[in-house]
This record gives C-alpha cells, sequence and structure tokens, in this order.
C-alpha cells in the first residue's frame, strides 16, 4: 500500500505553502492561459475552429457518445446488483463521513447545478416549438415527447458517468491507499507507468478539462443572473455587470472553499436543495397544479415505455445531424467533460460508502430529483405554451423561467428566489470546483492547502472575467466538449481497471482451500 504523504508516490514537490505537483500543475495553468489569450486575441477564429472541431466529432463519434453513455448506465447497474457490491469505498469497518441527505445535496448541487435552473422551463419549451424527428412541433406529442427527451438527457446517463470516474478513483484512494488523482483509478491496468508521463498526461488532461467546463457553466450562470437582475428592474444588463458578478461570487466562493467540505460546501449544498424546493413548490403551489400532476405522472409511463429506444436514437435517417448536435450528444459529451470534476468531488465525499449504495444510490436519487424538477417546471411551462398566453418560445433560454414566472402571483420574489439560487448554485459549483483542481494539482491530497484552494478561485474568475470580455464563451465550450473525446476511453478503461482491483478484493476474502 502506498503512503498519501510520500511526495515520491503523489508526484509532489513543496515549494512553500501550494504544495504543487509540478509536472502537472505548471502545464495546466500554462495551456490554459496560452488558450484564453488565443481566445481573447481572435475571439472569431477560434470560435470558428473549435465549432468545426465540435461538428466533426458530433458527426463521426456521436453515435459512440450515445452507446457508450448507455453502456455506463448498464456497468453502474450490473456493478450495483453484482456481488461486488458489498464492498466499502474504505476499510471494511469504515463508515461515511457525511450524512445520506448531505451526501445528495453535495453530489447533486456539484453535479448539475447551474443547468437545472437555465434549461429547466427553456428546454421542454424549445422542444415543444421546435419537435424533434417524427413529432409536429407545438402537439400534445411534441410536448410529451419534449419532457421525456429532457428527463434522458439531464437523468441517469449524467449521474452513470460521475459513478464510473467516482467509484474507480474512490476504490483507489480509500480501499487501497492511493492518492485522488485521475491516474490511480487506472493503476490496475497501467501499473507503474500511472508514476511517470502517462499518468501526468492523464492528469493533465483531466485538469484542463475540468478547468474549461466550469468556466463555460459559471459563464452560462453569470448570463442568467445578469438577464434576471435587468428583467426585474434592479440593474441594466451589461458586460460590467457580468464581470462585477464574476468578481462577487468567486469571492464568496473563496470563502466557501476555506472553510472546507464540512463546513462551506456541505452547508451551501443544502442550501441550494433547500431553495430549489421552495422554488418547486411555488411554481406547483400558484402554477397549473393539476395539469402538472397529470403530466408528470403521463410522462412516468412514456419514459418508462420508450427509454429503451430513445437512448440510442441517432440522426441516421436525417440529412443534417445539426439537432442532435445542439440537444443528445451536446449533453452525452458536457457530462463526461464534468466527469473528471465531479467524479473526483464525489470520490471525495464517498468515504465509507458501500459499493451497492454508491452506484445504485447515485443513479437513482438524483435521477428522480432531476424527473420532478424538470418535470413540474416544463409542464407548468408547457400549459402556458399549449392553453395559455405563450410566448416562452420567443425569448432567449437565459430569459424563459422569468418570463414564466412573470406570469405568476407574487412574481417580483419568485424571479428574485430563481436569482439567489442560480448564485447559490453557482457558488457551490466554482468552490467544489476548486477544490477539485486543488487536489489535483497536489497530487491528490485529500486536504489541499488553503493557498492552493484559493489560486484555483482566482484563476477560475479571471478565466470567466477574460471570456465575458472576449465574447469566447462558445469557442471554450465547444473545446470542453471536444475534449470529453479522449477522456471517454479513460472512463472505459476506468470500468476495467475497477472491476479487476475489486475481484481482487473479493479473492482475498475467500480462505485458502
Amino acid at each position: 500500500m502506498i503512503d498519501n504523504s510520500s511526495d515520491d508516490a503523489i508526484h509532489v514537490h513543496r515549494h512553500g505553502p501550494l504544495q504543487l505537483a509540478g509536472r502537472v500543475f505548471y502545464p495546466v495553468v500554462i495551456f490554459i492561459l496560452a488558450v484564453v489569450a488565443a481566445t481573447m486575441l481572435y475571439p472569431e477564429r477560434s470560435a470558428a475552429l473549435f465549432d468545426a472541431l465540435l461538428g466533426g466529432v458530433v458527426h463521426y463519434f456521436g453515435w459512440y457518445y450515445i452507446f457508450i453513455c448507455a453502456a455506463f448506465i448498464g456497468f453502474c447497474i450490473w456493478v450495483g446488483f453484482s456481488r461486488f457490491g458489498t464492498l466499502r469505498l474504505g476499510p471494511d469497518d469504515s463508515r461515511p463521513d457525511f450524512s445520506r441527505l448531505s451526501w445528495y445535496t453535495m453530489l447533486f448541487s456539484a453535479g448539475i447545478g447551474i443547468g437545472v435552473i437555465f434549461y429547466g422551463t427553456a428546454e421542454p419549451v424549445a422542444h415543444f416549438h421546435n419537435a424533434p424527428r417524427e413529432f409536429a412541433s407545438e402537439t400534445v406529442a411534441a410536448a410529451r415527447y419534449a419532457v421525456h427527451l429532457t428527463w434522458m438527457e439531464w437523468g441517469a446517463c449524467a449521474f452513470a458517468i460521475y459513478i464510473v470516474v467516482g467509484l474507480a478513483l474512490g476504490f483507489a484512494t480509500h480501499r487501497r491507499g492511493r492518492p485522488l488523482t485521475i491516474r490511480w483509478g487506472l493503476e490496475p491496468l497501467f501499473g507503474h507507468w500511472v508514476r511517470g508521463w502517462v499518468g501526468d498526461l492523464i492528469d493533465i488532461v483531466a485538469m484542463i478539462g475540468t478547468v474549461f467546463g466550469l468556466a463555460t457553466t459559471l459563464g452560462l450562470g453569470v448570463m442568467q443572473i445578469n438577464t434576471g437582475l435587468d428583467y426585474l428592474g434592479l440593474f441594466d444588463a451589461s458586460l460590467d455587470l457580468r464581470i462585477t458578478l464574476i468578481a462577487l461570487i468567486s469571492l464568496a466562493a473563496g470563502v466557501s472553499v476555506l472553510t472546507g467540505l464540512s463546513r462551506g460546501i456541505k452547508w451551501l449544498s443544502n442550501l441550494n436543495i433547500l431553495l430549489a424546493i421552495v422554488l418547486l413548490i411555488w411554481v406547483l403551489t400558484l402554477g397549473p397544479t393539476l395539469f402538472i400532476l397529470k403530466g408528470v405522472t403521463a410522462s412516468v409511463g412514456y419514459y418508462f415505455t420508450h427509454i429503451l429506444q430513445s437512448s440510442f436514437e441517432t440522426d441516421f435517417a436525417q440529412d443534417s445531424d445539426q439537432w442532435q448536435s445542439y440537444w443528445t450528444v451536446f449533453f452525452w459529451a458536457w457530462w463526461i467533460a464534468w466527469g473528471p470534476f465531479v467524479g473526483t468531488f464525489l470520490a471525495r465525499i464517498s468515504r465509507g460508502r458501500t459499493v451497492r449504495e454508491f452506484t445504485l444510490g447515485v443513479l437513482t436519487v438524483p435521477t428522480i430529483g432531476i424527473c420532478i424538477w424538470f418535470g413540474t417546471m416544463g409542464w407548468a411551462a408547457l400549459e402556458r405554451e399549449m392553453f395559455g398566453i405563450g410566448g416562452l418560445g420567443d425569448v432567449a433560454a437565459q430569459q424563459v423561467i422569468f418570463e414564466y414566472l412573470a406570469g405568476l402571483p407574487l412574481s417580483f420574489y419568485s424571479s428574485l428566489l430563481a436569482i439567489v439560487l442560480i448564485v447559490t448554485f453557482f457558488v457551490t459549483s466554482a468552490d467544489s470546483g476548486a477544490f477539485v483542481l486543488a487536489v489535483l494539482s497536489t497530487g491528490g491530497l485529500t486536504r489541499p492547502p488553503a493557498a492552493t484552494r484559493a489560486f484555483w478561485v482566482i484563476l477560475q474568475g479571471l478565466v470567466s472575467i477574460g471570456l465575458a470580455l472576449a465574447g469566447g464563451l462558445s469557442a471554450l465550450q465547444a473545446a470542453s466538449l471536444v475534449g470529453g473525446l479522449p477522456f471517454s476511453v479513460v472512463m472505459i478503461l476506468m470500468c476495467v481497471a475497477v472491476v479487476k482491483s475489486m475481484q481482487a478484493d473479493l479473492a482475498a476474502r475467500e480462505p485458502i482451500r
């Protein structure tokens, strides 16, 4: 067993308070600054280049994304119900560090975050007005399929991806005493190679994908906060306001991440879920309550009837794969790009959980939460489009939720609640992301130095501000999705590696005959 404190094991060079794994840290920072600089200097060329790369990935590998995402769900179910389920992510006598409620709120806040507010009403409305494939737009069939498709894109697949990464890292770190970095999840396959340049390259790719993925998501969050404040008449939407918001929220994230997991991040995650429940009840109570309940109930049956076909649907019979590149495959690639970040964070907070609870719990409970959220918000918005005044399909995606809430009683307060919820999700994503980056850049220290955590909060904020100034958010978003392709191969290898490792542990349990 490797000692976590060993510099040789985790490649840490103790230069001052940062305690950096220099062979990983410096290439990552240099590459990030170079890409951001190029994006700021040549925003249009960068956007065109990365859009072309993303289009090529979707066109040639869209089928691959669809197939492996379904395979990851199957893998998680198989592992959860297999004999491996009794193993723990830690010694046999270990118990969880966090309550089950806090554990779920932290993984949900980190794994989905701002996206549920941004797309909760906007995506079902978009599918309703621009129905995919054989459905006629603005029909009952289109509405039913819109909610179904949203559930599929935001549910089990995303969390299956996080489980694969988190299981491999959690087993390696908590069960076998390895440092908490991506490379060690592949040790059962690569052996001593994970200590050298191969392991360095794996961690570098994971960290770059994490920074870019977070930067683009945080960019979406600031855009929506900016829109909401302008919609309420509190502040005029402007670039200066966006930059100010990034700075203030980065400051709040810095305070949260410096207080540690057991205080700042945990309590902020709990607050996220509480505020989300309040907004959900608000919409359910003041909106078309009976219609929402009927719609969600009908969607459950439709989901289980069509999920297998939908999960493997491709654009093979279409003239263009533009629709799928903008929706299904886009989200599959996005979840994989977020895999290193959320998987590492999930592994860190899951010590003491059994493999069965980890795989089946993370796969089902957050997915149910996703279905409740998108079902309620989606059917509420669709009722307005189908039988009310409509108009939600004519506004920008970040404005849809505020436009819908404006039609309910006490709209100012509900919109203000939505803005506060976006801010808390924003801060949670920023601080948990900075925590993971600090872990990876110190070679896997589960309690990275405060200075390292603060550095990554500051760098994330500067990257987001730079992209806001240059208008380069879309280019970096495309870049992060393209980067998810090679990491998907790492995930497949992780599945093999963790099964091999669990088999070895079970074999060691059996008495010698």
